[in-house]
């Protein structure tokens, strides 16, 4: 069954870009009434336990990325008895993970409290609030989540997007209500627990709708099953090395400089994961489609699909770096009141921007990857990365002066995705999938999209610092 690539991908780009524009907005006013309401403490406190909840969240090993891509083959085939019993298979799974996590964060419980530098707000148990975000992780193992998988691995993902878009404005709509009425924390984090079974419940209605002869029955042959595992050993290690890459940063943050210090690099953080989730609306759009397209057409089709992906995707990295350089500074100035605790120096803001190039550099170079399951020719990588990064992260924060400590955290993992991640990655791909004969077009590309990037930034930021207005007329 060959799927419709172009005309899907248009469903999940519309929908991908509304998603993205809708929750920059509401992720805006959500931080920005913490800020306000609350204050950074609160603000440092969701970072904290976003990035231990995410080291939990290993215990799922890569379960759902394994399954998709197992899903492409027997799609093209329009094998539905297999996708079913790749769906039992999953679900049994998820219940055991739920399982899991569940139990290991109750043995994280005593521990909480030391995650913590400095003082607390007032009134606040830490112990309840990481049971609550406990049960809000886990709550979706048990539900039905799983069932999304089946709109992913057909290249339908627009509808989940649609739906979650949907279900996000009326969850941000009730904690603004909240935290106006209540500025209770404890009330914030019991609205997304709620929110987390009513996704889970439109999940499986909308999957029974759209393809109600995939249901969770049957049973896997032995070496599937062993397939399967050996791929998911593979993106277990992918997953530990990028929770040390993304989870840990708050982490070290927080247990040496403190939950304000979490909530400053939080807020460069987020400004630069919004505007590459603006950019990620491209690529993702399409894996479900590369992974269907793999199966069905040449290797010389896909190469010229990748390379259209790779200048696409690097042109709007391009701009988008440009114009944050740029904006940056102004930006938070207003947006925090110039409050100096969370308002950085000048270079902050160069490492950002740094960061956010070559993390979205390697996006659609990782897209054909995982379409392909080439999962296993790198399965070191990350952990090398992932402890360079730690122990770059932790020696930077110690030792530079107390001002760039936080620069230090940014440098240190732009190092490791730079001179570690990318090189290696590209070699996989282009020594298993593509060929090596077509590495010195995809590099040179690169090449002449970092200089180029490296121009317009100094440009915009030239340009920016010659405006004499201030506030928003100024921005």
């Amino acid at each position: 069954m060959k799927l419709d690539f172009v005309r899907n991908t248009k469903r999940n780009m519309l929908a991908g870009v509304v998603a993205s524009v809708a929750g920059m907005v509401l992720q805006f006013v959500n931080r920005t009434l913490f800020l306000w309401l609350l204050g950074p403490e609160y603000l440092g406190l969701n970072g904290l336990f976003s990035s231990v909840l995410g080291v939990l969240s290993l215990a799922e090993l890569g379960f759902s990325t394994a399954l998709v891509c197992a899903m492409y083959k027997p799609i093209a085939e329009d094998d539905r008895e297999l996708l079913c019993a790749y769906l039992k298979f999953f679900r049994d799974v998820y219940r055991g993970v739920g399982t899991a996590i569940f139990v290991l964060g109750l043995c994280l419980l005593p521990f909480v409290p030391r995650l913590v530098h400095g003082s607390v707000p007032e009134g606040l148990d830490l112990r309840v609030l990481y049971l609550i975000h406990l049960v809000n992780t886990s709550a979706s193992y048990f539900l039905f989540a799983y069932r999304g998988s089946v709109l992913h691995a057909y290249h339908r993902g627009d509808l989940l997007v649609n739906m979650n878009t949907a279900l996000r404005f009326a969850q941000y709509f009730t904690v603004l209500a909240v935290l106006l009425l209540t500025r209770n924390y404890y009330h914030y984090v019991l609205v997304a627990v709620a929110f987390t079974v009513l996704n889970n419940l439109a999940v499986l209605r909308m999957v029974r709708r759209h393809f109600p002869s995939i249901t969770p029955h049957g049973r896997l042959a032995a070496w599937r099953r062993k397939a399967l595992l050996n791929d998911i050993k593979a993106i277990f290690l992918h997953r530990v090395g990028g929770m040390i890459s993304s989870s840990v940063d708050n982490l070290v943050i927080s247990a040496f400089l403190g939950l304000v210090a979490v909530a400053a690099y939080g807020n460069y953080y987020y400004v630069m994961t919004v505007v590459a989730g603006l950019v990620s609306v491209g690529y993702g759009s399409v894996v479900a489609g590369l992974g269907n397209k793999i199966h069905t057409v040449s290797k010389e089709e896909n190469f010229r699909l990748f390379m259209k992906m790779v200048r696409l995707t690097m042109m709007a990295v391009t701009g988008c770096g440009a114009v944050m350089m740029a904006l940056y500074q102004p930006f938070l100035r207003e947006w925090t009141k110039n409050n100096p605790d969370l308002v950085r120096h000048a270079l902050t803001p160069v490492l950002m921007v740094a960061y956010f190039h070559v993390w979205q550099a390697r996006q659609a170079l990782l897209s054909f990857k995982s379409a392909a399951g080439l999962w296993h020719a790198d399965r070191w990588k990350p952990i090398v990365a992932g402890a360079a990064n730690l122990v770059l992260t932790v020696g930077l924060v110690v030792e530079l002066p107390g001002d760039y400590k936080l620069d230090g955290v940014a440098f240190a993992t732009l190092a490791t995705y730079a001179l570690i991640q990318m090189p290696w990655e590209t070699h996989v791909v282009f020594t298993q999938f593509f060929g090596r004969h077509e590495e010195r077009r995809y590099w040179r590309m690169q090449g002449a999209f970092a200089l180029l990037a490296a121009v317009l930034c100094a440009a915009a930021w030239g340009v920016a610092r010659a405006i004499p207005l201030e506030g928003i007329p100024g921005l």
